[in-house]
């Protein structure tokens, strides 16, 4: 049997793996390290001298974790699902091509918003599949199903993905020119130019946690350009970000407090998606290390 250290070693080298399956699988950061934790409790007591990949049994069990997180999250939800955002993944505003690497293996908030809306074994089938090339025989007995049945579900969550989540730009500079033609919309109170910004059928999400009435679902460019107009009112600064990969804002009180992550979707050189975490607590708790004022 493995000794303690050599467990915990291999255990490091598959942590931020294990770390980025938990997230895209849960969309929370802190149950995304829960899960991570509980692998490495699962681990402890496992003999694992007969595993031929321990980056596919921590890539299973960890799976297993997450869905069992998913369940009891389902059987508890009281919030509606297109109120409560994902965790954002905050990164500085830059765009070298050196940051392509990271980019590529970032997963959207328009995404994971989707993927809420999934049942647990639809979401766990489709992100392993799709995501970490997993086989549907891998996959079936980790969703209790047969692989064919395990291959339905991930068609099922594919095709709820691809008729839902929009599609970004990838182009990061583009990204930018429309945000920053937005910011300044938005300062000029230009509500005519703020609406050629959006796209028609645009939706914006305000998730404000506790404080209710911040939390909103708002549809359309006529009702959305009139939401932002109200922004210009608070005095807030503005700081370009990468949220979860895509351009994105963290907006501040004059006092320099953190008033609202905006995460933007920028489709076909308009804005499709706005998403705003305003909920005090869960600000709070970002983890900002990384980015300079």
């Amino acid at each position: 049997m493995a000794t303690g250290e050599w467990l915990a070693d291999r255990f490091e080298e598959h942590r931020a793996h294990l770390r980025t399956v938990a997230y895209r699988m849960l969309g929370s950061a802190s149950e995304a390290e829960d899960a991570v934790q509980e692998t490495w409790i699962r681990l402890s007591r496992t003999d694992v001298g007969d595993v031929a990949s321990l980056r596919r049994w921590l890539t299973t069990v960890v799976a297993r974790v997450c869905l069992d997180m998913l369940r009891a999250r389902a059987s508890r939800r009281e919030d509606p699902l297109d109120v409560r955002l994902p965790d954002p993944i905050i990164t500085r505003g830059e765009w070298e091509p050196e940051s392509e690497a990271m980019r590529a293996d970032s997963v959207g908030l328009a995404l994971l918003i989707v993927l809420d809306t999934l049942e647990p074994a639809e979401r766990l089938a489709f992100v392993l599949h799709d995501v970490f090339g997993m086989t549907f025989d891998e996959i079936a007995p980790i969703v209790d199903r047969s692989p064919v049945a395990a291959r339905q579900l991930a068609s099922r969550a594919r095709r709820r993905v691809q008729s839902k989540a929009p599609s970004s730009d990838r182009d990061l500079r583009q990204q930018r020119r429309v945000v920053d033609a937005f910011l300044v919309a938005v300062r000029e109170g230009n509500f005519e130019r703020l609406v050629t910004l959006l796209d028609p059928d645009i939706v914006l999400r305000a998730d404000g946690g506790a404080l209710m009435s911040a939390s909103r679902v708002v549809r359309g460019a006529q009702a959305v350009a009139g939401q932002a107009a109200t922004f210009s009112k608070l005095g807030l600064s503005n700081q370009i970000v990468l949220v979860n990969g895509n351009v994105g804002l963290l907006a501040r009180r004059p006092d320099g407090r953190l008033f609202a992550v905006i995460g933007f979707t920028i489709a076909n050189g308009t804005v499709a998606e706005m998403n705003i975490l305003a909920d005090p607590d869960r600000l709070r708790r970002l983890d900002l290390s990384g980015i300079e004022r």
